[in-house]
Parts: structure tokens; sequence; C-alpha cells
């Protein structure tokens, strides 16, 4: 045998090029090289990487365009003006969106797009605290929002694990 499949007691015979080292082959061909996702979950990946590269891109360009709504979002208690800090997330969302958006870097953009989710949930609950007098469908925006923001780092993760 020369293609690397086992030999004589499970010692792997030479290949062709004269290495001892196994051929790998896989049992299932719907397993991933990281062998835990299917094609399936591969493409619902690639995908989702799509979807948070174009929801990434549209808000951080939203933060300079018109940062006013956002600076509205920044808790009190952090340190520095408002606006630095919208602009700081909206520099920090297109990052985001340029690794998700290359396949290269897309296992890395996954985890950036999942920290980034969490860094401002921060500002998703002072709108839900600072809308809690408003009309009842201001109320139900600010309060949806949570647990989305859940979602979106889930998905996120989904990416990053798909590399």
């Amino acid at each position: 045998m020369t293609d690397g499949s086992p030999g004589a007691y499970g010692e792997p015979s030479p290949r062709i090029d004269g290495s001892r080292r196994p051929t790998l082959r896989a049992s299932n061909p719907d397993i991933d090289k990281a062998g835990s996702m299917t094609t399936s979950e591969q493409t619902t990946a690639r995908r989702t990487a799509y979807a948070l590269t174009a929801l990434l891109t549209g808000m951080g360009v939203l933060h300079f365009v018109k940062p006013e709504p956002f600076d509205a979002l920044i808790p009190k208690a952090l340190p520095g003006s408002p606006r630095s800090w919208t602009y700081g997330s909206g520099v920090a969302e297109l990052g985001a969106a340029a690794l998700l958006a290359l396949p290269r870097t897309r296992r890395i953009g996954g985890r950036a797009a999942s920290l980034l989710f969490l860094g401002v949930y921060p500002g998703n609950l002072q709108m839900a605290w600072d809308w809690r007098h408003e009309p009842w469908t201001k109320q139900l925006i600010s309060l949806g929002r949570l647990p989305l923001q859940a979602d979106l780092v889930r998905r996120a993760e989904l990416v990053h694990r798909a590399g």
C-alpha cells in the first residue's frame, strides 16, 4: 500500500512521497474541516456572516452620519464625552464588519462582533431605562432590543466557530 493506509500492525505504509504520515479520510462527507459542523451549518454561518457584515456596516456608518441618537445611549457613568464613545463604537462596528466580510478573517470577526455586541449592551439597558416613562410603543422597542442583542451574540459566535 502506498497511500498511507495502515499497514501491518497499524503502522502507516510509506506514501508515494516516501513519508509515513497517514492519509486522513473523513468518515462523513458532511463534516467540515473542524470536524464539528455540517455543510448546512457552514452555509448558515456564511450567510450569517454576510448579514452581520451588512448590519454592522450600516450601523457603523450611521454612528458618523447621525450620531445624536447614539450619544443618548451612552451611560453617564462612562468617562469622556458621549460623542467620543459614539464614534469609537462606530469604528468598532466598521472594523468588525470588515473582519466578517473576508473569509480569511471571518473567525476573528465573529469573535470581535460577539464582544462588540456584549460591549454595547449597557447602551441598550440605558435606553430601556431612559424610555421607561415613554409611550408603550417606545418602551416595547427598548425592551425588545435586550433579547435581540443576545441573539446577535449567539449568531456572531456561530460565525466564530465556523471559522
